[in-house]
């Protein structure tokens, strides 16, 4: 049983480190010049954002009542299925092949930027040195992530109609 419980956490664990340096290969070089408005953005993006909103609330109200393993297992399927089974699996191509200067690739980073700060600040309570580290990769010399708040998420994120066409989506997808 003890060596199942061993395993298992390494493994997230390693899923978890690995959806960090994705982010931070896929970030290398970006600047906010190349932020990409919320409006202007592909309906993929604006999928991640909403599920980024959704899992706002989730994770704030978790952290609230101190359950830490709530917050832990949202995010946690968050990274697994939506970012790495589905958003890095779409979006690899526009990230290694489109034009730096092209509104998806772009989009994609913006998202991806908005993404690496949220978990991050959300995972430092608990995965402390490596969010530690993580941040400190991204953003040399600019302090702790465990000094950062909690990024307040736009209302606009929040699209439940958008959303529902994305799920129709991916059942297709997946079948």
């Amino acid at each position: 049983f003890g060596c199942n419980l061993f395993n298992a956490n390494s493994d997230i664990y390693r899923k978890l480190r690995n959806t960090m340096r994705y982010l931070l290969g896929a970030l290398d070089g970006f600047n906010e010049s190349e932020r990409v408005a919320h409006a202007d953005m592909p309906g993929l993006e604006r999928w991640v954002l909403h599920r980024l909103a959704e899992l706002d609330k989730v994770v704030r109200d978790a952290y609230a009542a101190y359950d830490f393993k709530k917050a832990f297992h949202e995010l946690v399927n968050f990274c697994v299925v939506d970012l790495s089974a589905v958003y890095f699996d779409i979006r690899k191509d526009s990230l290694y092949c489109d034009a730096p200067s092209s509104l998806r690739r772009r989009a994609c980073r913006t998202v991806m930027d908005d993404v690496f700060r949220r978990l991050t600040i959300w995972f430092a309570p608990v995965m402390v040195f490596t969010c530690e580290e993580a941040w400190e990769q991204r953003y040399p010399g600019k302090g702790s992530v465990h000094l950062q708040l909690f990024p307040e998420t736009p209302a606009g994120w929040l699209d439940t109609a958008h959303a529902a066409r994305w799920d129709g989506v991916f059942r297709v997808r997946k079948a």
